[in-house]
């Protein structure tokens, strides 16, 4: 017998498998507004729509971080009048769902190179963070003129920096040492990337922090991606085995042995 939506919802809930951060990749909204003949502002409106419910769904569901890629480096390129559109956009949202971000226990982040934005959209973002910061919830990161590329290359400035003055052995370097840089730093890094609109890419997201996450690429248009889209697709992680360059069989052992220690 299939399981209604309510069904699979409890069963996820607090799952003990239950990625601990999502990244979202929302794409597709200009083709879905396009599929129906509408202007490429309409798909954009839609997905706040979606954006607001993946947000509560993830906030009952006991995620702890969503990253959201809401305007990329590269987004930049596009037409000056959707750019424009799009930072009002931003505003807008913002200033209307504040009330219900709070109710909801969610604190803001961003990521990314906020000083390029128009200074009302800064405005807006900073009010939004600093009205959020003593909340306890879901760590909402809204990543704004961000690339993964340019913040590993912020990293890699710092740390050099650091060593032409003496700061900083350059042996002593690792793999903590750069994520400590991240903007991300001392969050869990992504569990779980999501990515709509049919596309199969990464594009320049987050790529230090997901060197392990699992991805999931879906056709379904981000205005059309809802809780029982994120529900499915959180359904088909918590079956997948995470293997960190493992065999099964160390994973299930680590797993008995932890089980056996509580």
């Amino acid at each position: 017998m299939r399981m209604k939506f309510e069904e699979k919802f409890e069963l996820l809930k607090n799952h003990s498998k239950l990625p601990k951060h999502i990244g979202l990749i929302m794409d597709g909204n200009g083709r879905w507004a396009k599929g129906k003949g509408l202007p490429r502002v309409a798909g954009h409106n839609e997905g706040v729509n979606s954006v607001q419910e993946i947000v509560e769904a993830c906030g009952e569901l006991g995620v702890e971080v969503l990253t959201i890629y809401t305007f990329s480096e590269e987004n930049w390129k596009r037409p000056s009048w959707e750019v424009a559109t799009l930072m009002q956009l931003l505003v807008t949202t913002i200033n209307k769902q504040i009330e219900r971000l709070m109710r909801q226990n969610v604190r803001i982040r961003t990521l990314g190179r906020l000083d390029k934005l128009p200074e009302i959209t800064q405005r807006a973002m900073r009010s939004a963070v600093k009205r959020t910061e003593q909340n306890t919830g879901l760590i909402l990161n809204v990543a704004l003129s961000y690339g993964g590329r340019q913040e590993i290359t912020e990293a890699v400035k710092s740390l050099a920096r650091k060593v032409r003055v003496g700061e900083l052995d350059p042996e002593t370097i690792d793999a903590d040492s750069v994520s400590q840089l991240m903007e991300t730093a001392g969050q869990p890094e992504p569990d779980l990337i999501i990515r709509t609109g049919g596309e199969n890419r990464i594009s320049n997201f987050l790529l230090w922090q997901i060197a392990y996450a699992e991805i999931c690429f879906t056709p379904t248009a981000w205005p059309d991606f809802r809780k029982p889209q994120l529900i499915q697709a959180l359904l088909d992680y918590v079956q997948r085995e995470r293997r960190y360059g493992m065999v099964s069989e160390q994973i299930q052992a680590k797993t008995a042995l932890q089980q056996t220690d509580g």
